[in-house]
C-alpha cells in the first residue's frame, strides 16, 4: 500500500521560511512524478510544484514562483518544498501527491495523496 507522509508544517511569521518533507513509500520511486498542491479554507485545492521522476522536469505556479522550490532525492524516497518568503496568502494545508508517469499540474490526474500538513503564515 502506497503511503505519503508530509511534516515540516507550522505557524511563522511573514516573510519567513518552511521546509515540508514527504516520505513515500513508491518503488521504484523514480517511475512517479511527486507534486505538492494546497487547499486554504474555503477555497478549492490548488497546485503548487510539481518534479519528474529523475528531476529533469519541474513546474512551480506562478503565485510561487521564485518563493518556493521542490526538490527530491529518490535514494531517501522523499520530496522537499522549500517555502521562502511566506506571506499570509500562502496559509493551506499543504498536500503530497504520486503519479505513474511525467509530471502534471492537474490535481485529478494524482493517483496517491498525504494527508496534509498545516502552514499557517501570520501578518
Amino acid at each position: 500500500q502506497v503511503q505519503l507522509v508530509e511534516s515540516g508544517g507550522g505557524l511563522v511569521q511573514a516573510g519567513g521560511s518552511l521546509r515540508l518533507s514527504c516520505a513515500a513509500s513508491l518503488r521504484p520511486s523514480i517511475s512517479y512524478a511527486m507534486g505538492w498542491f494546497r487547499q486554504a479554507p474555503g477555497k478549492e485545492r490548488e497546485f503548487v510544484a510539481t518534479i519528474s521522476g529523475g528531476s529533469a522536469i519541474i513546474y512551480h505556479a506562478d503565485t510561487v514562483k521564485g518563493r518556493f522550490t521542490i526538490s527530491r532525492d529518490n535514494a531517501a524516497n522523499t520530496v522537499y518544498l522549500r517555502m521562502n518568503s511566506l506571506q499570509p496568502e500562502d496559509t493551506a494545508v499543504y498536500y503530497c501527491a504520486a503519479k505513474r508517469g511525467g509530471p502534471t499540474v492537474v490535481t485529478g490526474e494524482y493517483d496517491f495523496w498525504g494527508q496534509g500538513t498545516q502552514v499557517t503564515v501570520s501578518s
